[in-house]
């Protein structure tokens, strides 16, 4: 039995993150017999986030972007809710795991691999078996993925491989050139439509779906703290960006949907959920990084997800009077280096990372007005940048929920590390 349910919104009394010096001292009182580091799930701050995401979204069903979450009973539970609709995998050899099931979760119907793969051994699985074949469906940007696929297995011995067709979203603004990620080749509604050609063309594989991942607009901010021109900047270059997109992905779709018979075309993100729900060519919506409420989007205007997972940290030393030191801390998030990259300090107020040091592997210096009544064995509460992957360092997570009015732990669900999984 799934330990975790979302199915209800949770009520104000429960929705103690809005009040910081609520919430924090209640969590730490909540585990006060757990050693750190540990993480948490709260669990009304993950329904609050489960079903404000579907407001956000209007009626469009959401793929759960699995890699910003990398915990299998928290995917159980999201896509046990109506509104919630798949997977986006993204490896092919994590997609085959979910597709699979086991004795405690049942396999995942439709997972999308939401990257192209070169991983032999995972397509050859995927080939060999008519059940996982008909559950997932592989990304492709270029005839050189189909003749990967076909060098591995040839299609006369192979089941039918689906494929989904990934757009580039990113954009090509006039003077400042490409804005966005570095994904798919395929920017133009020809360069598509060629591509979809030789797929129709070849036995062995099925264009099911395509995809387009518009970064510049879900994965920035748009309200960065301190630098109001750059604010502004950035909320010029994505109504800018959404206005290209409209039209040049509904051109796109609308030549590979003359081809073949789309099943899904899929685009956005946590932080565009809006903006790509209004897109007429897109039929569902990427996302997952708002379930568990990383930082990141404490950087953006239009919403605000509830903190629901976070990590304790202890503190071990006192180096001086105006410092204290916890052990570990350096889970750095993906992308530029920078101070956004790094875990937030949450709890008590008052503390900073020092300049010199920051988050290290080993320990995290923390200064600031607070520092000095902070003893050894004393918790410091953070929260991860981009959510999931704050899952790669905690073998489980504590769940946390409110019962008689006072939050309490209730359970302890397992990472993908905690099952022994580490796909990238």
């Amino acid at each position: 039995m799934n330990p975790i349910d979302l199915s209800t919104k949770p009520a104000p009394p429960e929705r103690t993150w809005t009040t910081p010096d609520v919430f924090w001292p209640a969590l730490t009182v909540a585990t006060a017999r757990l050693d750190p580091a540990y993480g948490v799930l709260h669990l009304p701050a993950l329904r609050h986030n489960t079903h404000d995401m579907l407001r956000r979204a209007g009626g469009k069903p959401i793929r759960v972007a699995s890699k910003s979450v990398r915990v299998r009973s928290v995917l159980d539970a999201v896509l046990a809710l109506p509104g919630y609709a798949g997977v986006l995998a993204y490896t092919l050899p994590e997609a085959l795991w979910l597709a699979e099931g086991d004795a405690g979760h049942a396999p995942i119907e439709d997972v999308v691999v939401g990257y192209p793969t070169a991983d032999r051994g995972a397509i050859a699985r995927l080939a060999a078996s008519p059940e996982l074949a008909a559950r997932v469906t592989l990304m492709v940007d270029s005839v050189a993925h189909l003749d990967l696929i076909d060098a591995v297995v040839p299609p006369a011995e192979r089941a039918t491989i689906r494929l989904c067709l990934e757009l580039d979203s990113s954009w090509d603004a006039p003077v400042l050139g490409h804005i966005g990620v570095y994904r798919s080749p395929l920017h133009s509604a020809q360069a598509v439509r060629e591509v979809a050609e030789a797929i129709v063309r070849r036995p062995g594989f099925a264009l099911v779906g395509m995809m387009g991942y518009e970064a510049q607009i879900a994965g920035q901010g748009d309200n960065p703290p301190g630098r109001p021109a750059w604010g502004a900047t950035l909320r010029w270059m994505q109504k800018n960006s959404q206005e290209e997109l409209l039209a040049r992905r509904g051109e796109a779709v609308a030549a590979v949907r003359a081809l073949a018979d789309l099943e899904f075309v899929n685009g956005g993100g946590t932080g565009s959920l809006e903006f790509t729900a209004s897109d007429p060519s897109v039929t569902e919506i990427a996302a997952g990084s708002g379930l568990l409420g990383g930082h990141l989007f404490d950087t953006y205007r239009g919403f605000r997800p509830a903190p629901a997972a976070s990590f304790a940290l202890s503190v071990v030393r006192r180096p001086d009077e105006r410092t204290a030191t916890l052990l570990g801390g350096g889970w750095i998030a993906s992308g530029p280096p920078g101070p956004d990259r790094l875990p937030k300090i949450e709890w008590p107020t008052g503390l900073s990372m020092v300049d010199r040091e920051m988050a290290g592997e080993v320990q995290t210096p923390v200064t600031g007005a607070t520092a000095g009544i902070l003893r050894v064995g004393d918790r410091v509460w953070l929260r991860h940048t981009k959510s999931g992957e704050l899952s790669e360092h905690v073998n489980d997570f504590h769940l946390v929920d409110v019962v008689d009015g006072r939050a309490a732990v209730v359970g302890t669900v397992p990472s993908y590390r905690g099952e022994g999984k580490v796909f990238l």
